[in-house]
């Protein structure tokens, strides 16, 4: 069971669960809700796998706006909840205002780096999985075209975007990669009707496979997708399942390990820097019963043993984020 502590508008009051402080742990989501089949879908997944194998209980908070960030970790942490973790880069400035206030508190932020002596810091290397799926797009695709939909419009999501395009161009040197993000602010990650129209957008001009990196806005992304008959790639959590036959692969992101571990290490957690690529197993591919039929045995090996010389160091994946430029792709 959890202790749920939802956010019921910019003004209201976080109304945390009655009773004496205690130590559960607690998990805040960013924007694009819980329930987003995405990246805050992957938290939920993890700190669930935690409730069932241990039986514990957790807080939970959803964002509904920029301006609850602040007031959500320091509530949480007055309350005794320990650990807290959150999702979203958007959490950084904050938590590192934040966590000082509150040195017996440990905290996790996923996505972004926050030099603190009390935070877990969780990143990954979306890029590496990006890579491995644009591969996958470039084997499928019959047009010689494909495409790539963000969220937000910032070097994350722009790191997802050109390990893509390194992926496809590695298989297709030929290969056009169209990219679109969808705006500017963190409404970008719950549109899915402006991810539809950037779909179809993009397969009048040839597409016909589409990577989505959008959170909510993806399932959008997705269900145009699958209405031309086209095939699409998710991202984060496993979403093959949301249209079978029709999603290619999805790009995993294992945010449910991070704070599942996170969960599981408790209130004085190991802190500092962590990175989550090929070599740990914190991102990957899916394959399962929904897109068996689509991933030949060809497509498969020779993702695999891309996958195996990122692991080994023996393939670089051009990191966006380490000086924002892109090889194979122009934003």
């Amino acid at each position: 069971m959890t202790k749920m502590t939802k956010f019921l508008g910019a003004a209201a009051a976080i109304a945390l669960s009655a009773g004496a402080v205690n130590a559960d742990p607690a998990l805040v989501y960013d924007l694009g809700g819980k329930f987003d089949k995405s990246f805050n879908e992957a938290a939920y997944s993890g700190a669930q796998r935690w409730v069932e194998e241990n039986g514990g209980e957790y807080r939970e908070i959803e964002m509904q706006s920029e301006a609850q960030r602040e007031q959500a970790l320091r509530r949480l942490a007055e309350s005794g909840s320990n650990p807290v973790v959150m999702t979203g880069f958007a959490f950084g400035n904050v938590l590192n205002e934040v966590a000082p206030d509150y040195p017996e508190t440990s905290f996790v932020i996923i996505d972004m780096v926050v030099d603190q002596p009390n935070v877990r810091s969780v990143v990954f290397n979306e890029h590496e999985g990006s890579y491995l799926v644009g591969m996958m797009a470039a084997m499928a695709s019959e047009s010689d075209t494909v495409s790539f939909i963000g969220g937000m419009d910032i070097p994350l999501i722009r790191k997802f975007a050109c390990g893509y395009a390194q992926g496809v161009m590695a298989v297709n040197p030929d290969a056009t990669v169209i990219a679109n993000m969808t705006g500017t602010d963190p409404s970008a990650w719950n549109d899915p009707v402006k991810g539809a129209e950037l779909t179809q957008a993009q397969i009048s001009q040839g597409s016909d496979v589409v990577y989505a990196a959008a959170g909510g806005t993806g399932v959008g992304v997705l269900q145009a997708a699958a209405d031309a008959e086209i095939l699409s790639i998710g991202v984060d959590s496993n979403q093959n399942y949301l249209h079978p036959g029709q999603v290619l692969t999805s790009m995993l992101k294992r945010v449910d390990n991070s704070v599942y571990e996170a969960f599981s290490d408790g209130p004085g957690l190991e802190t500092g820097f962590r990175v989550m690529g090929l070599a740990n197993g914190g991102v990957g591919y899916a394959v399962d019963e929904f897109n068996a039929e689509l991933v030949s045995a060809d497509m498969q090996a020779a993702v695999d043993a891309a996958s195996a010389k990122i692991a080994a160091g023996e393939l670089t994946v051009h990191d966006y984020t380490s000086d924002d430029s892109c090889p194979a792709l122009t934003f």
